[in-house]
């Protein structure tokens, strides 16, 4: 097997995503992903937000008094008190699409394998930080759901789950994005992962729920990287997985047309998900995983940080 470490003369060590693809164990993988992570910066991306207050909350008795906003207070005649962000761990909920679209891959392996390495990654990275973490992996329908939690086992369950194949047909996000609703009503954090090949009005409605039942959302787009380059030279016969359907092609012929509705694609996706105040991540199948990592945590930090500065106005 070659290296898992990429060395790089410009910046830090990176996993090269080939070798570590080649490492059938899920949770191998996720831990070499992890550890590299940590080595790379030293300390938890976490670190320093435990003293950093991140939102209010009402005033209860027996909270410490110091921590009162008197302006707050000035401004709406209640009792505030500044809320850390080591009162409570963080509950997150991985949404996964298995649908047959994830199957493809132009590199030796599929969106489905990076979205199931990257998801056994961010769960287990947050397993670490203590915090709960949940799955709900789908297609047309709910495939598998298991609570957030952090406990004895938990762990190896959603590894178990995530090692599963991808099996389905097209994307729906209706039922499984209503479903997690109605399931999940302590407020958290939903990650969604998937290639979004579904209709924007479907994402824009189901994101809308989310939101508005008080959950923070990021949603992190797969891509394989022929899909956003159209690179094919040969006309060749393209396969729609969802749709059973065959469509010859030239590329040379499309790509134009096909380059100009990619990227309007992705710039709907990317102003509905600003519109509905959810973060989003555009991925593709070549990166390192560590480096996905990182920007997910930044994501999270830099929201942190626009609520403070938002709440202390």
């Amino acid at each position: 097997m070659p290296s898992v470490i990429q060395a790089s003369p410009r910046r830090a060590q990176l996993i090269d995503t080939r070798a570590l693809m080649q490492i059938r164990s899920l949770e191998l993988r996720a831990r070499i992903i992890a550890q590299g992570f940590w080595s790379g910066i030293h300390r938890s991306p976490y670190h320093g937000f435990s003293a950093e207050f991140t939102e209010y909350r009402q005033y209860s008795p027996g909270d410490d008094p110091r921590y009162l906003d008197w302006r707050l207070y000035a401004r709406s005649d209640r009792y505030y008190i500044k809320k850390f962000e080591d009162e409570t761990n963080l509950s997150c909920h991985l949404l996964l699409d298995q649908s047959r679209s994830m199957s493809y891959g132009s590199l030796d392996w599929t969106k489905a394998d990076y979205a199931h390495t990257l998801a056994a990654t961010l769960a287990y990275f947050l397993f670490q930080q203590g915090d709960a973490v949940g799955l709900l992996s789908f297609e047309e329908n709910v495939r598998d759901y298991l609570p957030a939690r952090n406990r004895p086992g938990h762990l190896r369950q959603l590894m178990l789950s995530l090692e599963k194949p991808t099996a389905g047909k097209s994307t729906d996000l209706t039922k499984p994005l209503q479903r997690i609703v109605e399931l999940v009503s302590k407020r958290g954090l939903m990650v969604l992962v998937s290639d979004l090949l579904a209709p924007v009005e479907e994402l824009e409605n189901q994101i809308a729920q989310l939101t508005a039942s008080g959950h923070e959302v990021i949603v992190i787009r797969i891509l394989d990287p022929r899909e956003v380059d159209f690179d094919f030279e040969d006309a060749l016969l393209f396969h729609d997985a969802e749709t059973e359907k065959d469509f010859f092609i030239d590329p040379g012929a499309a790509r134009k047309k096909y380059l100009q509705r990619f990227e309007e694609h992705g710039s709907v996706v990317l102003s509905l998900c600003r519109k509905l105040g959810a973060q989003f991540l555009s991925v593709t199948t070549d990166q390192p995983l560590e480096r996905v990592l990182s920007d997910f945590l930044r994501q999270r930090q830099s929201r942190g940080k626009t609520i403070r500065r938002r709440e202390n106005r």
